[in-house]
């Protein structure tokens, strides 16, 4: 594997950053998770847009333009001959020293990762999987805004260790208000009376690339798409629930927090979605 560096290629063992570079010390910095499909960048603009978008919003100066990044993006798969696969594209703030003052960064680090992933077992699509409510809430919008996509996810990793310890691969955290956000890595979706139904952005929902690209399809199939704040007991009462992310793609929901979903097996929209969404992955995106 080639790793892409500050414009320079390393073999995946000489790939290295400072220890005294801020992402590692304190998290600082932003990222992108993104796939190839069948020799194309899926939705590429919308995830660079999204990383300028994060970077402004900590006063982070990429050191890249769009179309830089773009194409860096795009030569680090041809180097690793990526097809179909998953893309992790991480700016940090840079070397600076051991104190938290993010100006004694000079120069922000880019670092770009093509290779394989595989959040879920195959079975887990095929028959729905199982998720818990967890104590861990969702970060404030007043003290870590959910829709920066920080490197700064610890927040989200206690949320999936609770998971974890329950036996379960995912997490539903709510917000401080008691409404459902979003799970640990993945945007949540519910179906009742054939409405298609997502947490608002408000509520502590991530900007989702691929949430958003299953809403344009819901609506492309006739389903009316709304974004109310949701409770759990509108997740127990739900008809069909699924999830979406980038990693995971649609993987529908059959349980929660002990409670069947539906019928306990993957509901007909929540399939047609599937459907809909890997037809879009198939033939669309940045050529490699």
């Amino acid at each position: 594997m080639k790793v892409f560096i500050d414009g320079k290629y390393f073999d995946e063992w000489n790939a290295k950053v400072s220890v005294f570079d801020h992402g590692l010390l304190y998290g600082d910095g932003v990222f992108e998770g993104i796939r190839a499909y069948n020799g194309r960048v899926f939705k590429l603009k919308e995830h660079i847009d999204r990383l300028f978008y994060s970077a402004k919003a900590i006063l982070l100066n990429l050191p890249l333009s769009h179309a830089e990044f773009m194409r860096a993006t795009v030569e680090t798969c041809r180097r690793n001959k990526l097809r179909d696969g998953y893309i992790r594209l991480v700016v940090t703030r840079g070397v600076g020293t051991l104190g938290l003052n993010p100006s004694r960064c000079k120069s922000p680090s880019v670092i770009i990762i093509a290779g394989k992933i595989q959040l879920y077992p195959k079975e887990m699509y095929l028959r729905g999987m199982e998720i818990v409510t967890v104590p861990t809430t969702r970060n404030l919008h007043s003290a870590l805004n959910p829709a920066i996509k920080s490197l700064n996810y610890l927040n989200n990793i206690l949320a999936k260790i609770e998971a974890n310890n329950a036996g379960c691969e995912e997490a539903i955290m709510l917000n401080a208000e008691g409404f459902v956000a979003e799970c640990t890595g993945d945007n949540l979706f519910i179906v009742k009376a054939g409405k298609v139904l997502t947490p608002p952005l408000s509520a502590g929902a991530l900007y989702g690339i691929t949430r958003g690209t299953v809403m344009d399809l819901a609506r492309e199939a006739g389903h009316e798409v709304a974004e109310p704040n949701l409770t759990r007991y509108d997740l127990f009462n739900a008809d069909e629930c699924f999830l979406s992310g980038t990693g995971a793609e649609i993987i529908p929901v059959t349980k929660i927090d002990g409670r069947v979903i539906g019928d306990g097996k993957p509901g007909l929209v929540t399939r047609k979605l599937e459907n809909q969404y890997h037809a879009l992955t198939n033939g669309s995106g940045e050529p490699i």
